[in-house]
């Protein structure tokens, strides 16, 4: 056997983040279509969020935003705050994390191993309620005198981080050819900066939502019109009640609404058949993935992610 020369090493666990593996999936029908999934799981914050928990950091220290030692606070489910946790621990600065109480307590325990200090918020309200884990944060942040609110849902260094990072290496790895891209839609990052990045490179290339039953999002993509969301679904970490300024869902060409038991039931067919340990929200990604894929008459390249590991949900 072979071995690949290895990297050489980093000067800095922040160093890690990005350049994440691609592998197929090839013991789960994919019907006509074969689909890869770019392990964000193996970024060393442990989800795709590291990518903007630095970027908001990086840009916010360039502007001036953010000065040494200064306090960062944020709303989140929980990856995006360790992600930040992650950054704020290496540069030096406080971090103030608000989260909705039905996020898994393996993610809480690792944001307080990090330094950071949790408030727990309501799950059962939705954006305008004085509880909402977003209006508490961006509450504590006016409260706090020089805090910086990092704001994912609205920040453009979020998107950005998809479109200069995860982006040019999705082409890269498949070769310049990719057909659909499903993401889901937590802050709306991941899908606008991806789709931002393939309607330059590769127009034809089609984005597909995938997002939990109960969400608002899909029903906008195939109605137009926004829905009243119900909060109920049990996926952490994408769904949404209301459409995040950074989501820039022009980009996207169809969506489906996928129910908790058919991305549980997904996520653990991928780790008893792939081998890969995925958190909730990648059981959604793949089994909208698979759905696109099996429908398909035609072979197609298809590309998904892990976007988190399932060690956080045990």
């Amino acid at each position: 056997m072979t071995v690949p020369p290895a990297a050489p090493p980093a000067k800095t666990v922040l160093d890690l983040i990005g350049n994440t593996p691609m592998m197929e999936v090839t013991h789960i029908d994919t019907g006509p279509c074969r689909l890869f999934l770019k392990l964000e799981s193996q970024n060393p914050g442990g989800s795709i969020k590291d990518r903007i928990g630095l970027s908001m950091i990086e840009a916010a220290e360039k502007s001036g935003d953010l000065p040494p030692g200064g306090t960062i606070v944020e709303a989140t489910a929980g990856n995006t705050g360790l992600g930040l946790a992650l950054v704020a621990a290496q540069k030096g600065y406080r971090l103030i994390i608000v989260v909705p109480d039905k996020m898994s307590q393996e993610k809480i325990f690792h944001l307080k191993a990090l330094g950071a200090e949790v408030h727990l918020t309501r799950s059962d309200v939705t954006k305008g309620h004085p509880d909402y884990y977003q209006d508490v944060a961006e509450r504590l942040a006016r409260e706090i005198p020089g805090a910086w609110w990092a704001n994912q849902f609205g920040n453009p260094a979020n998107p950005d981080a998809h479109e200069h990072g995860t982006g040019p290496e999705v082409w890269a790895q498949m070769e310049e050819q990719v057909d659909a891209v499903v993401c889901g839609v937590g802050s709306g990052g991941t899908i606008t900066g991806l789709g931002r990045f393939f309607a330059r490179v590769s127009p034809a290339t089609e984005m597909i939502l995938a997002d939990p039953e109960g969400s608002v999002l899909a029903d906008y993509i195939e109605t137009g019109t926004l829905g009243e969301g119900d909060g109920t679904w049990l996926v952490e970490g994408i769904g949404e009640d209301f459409i995040p300024p950074a989501a820039d869902l022009s980009l996207v060409r169809r969506a489906y609404a996928i129910p908790d038991a058919e991305a549980f039931r997904t996520v653990r067919e991928l780790l008893a058949r792939e081998g890969v340990l995925a958190g909730s929200s990648t059981g959604t990604l793949v089994a909208a993935a698979l759905r696109y894929c099996r429908a398909q008459t035609e072979a197609k390249r298809v590309v998904s992610f892990v976007c988190d590991s399932g060690n956080k949900y045990l």
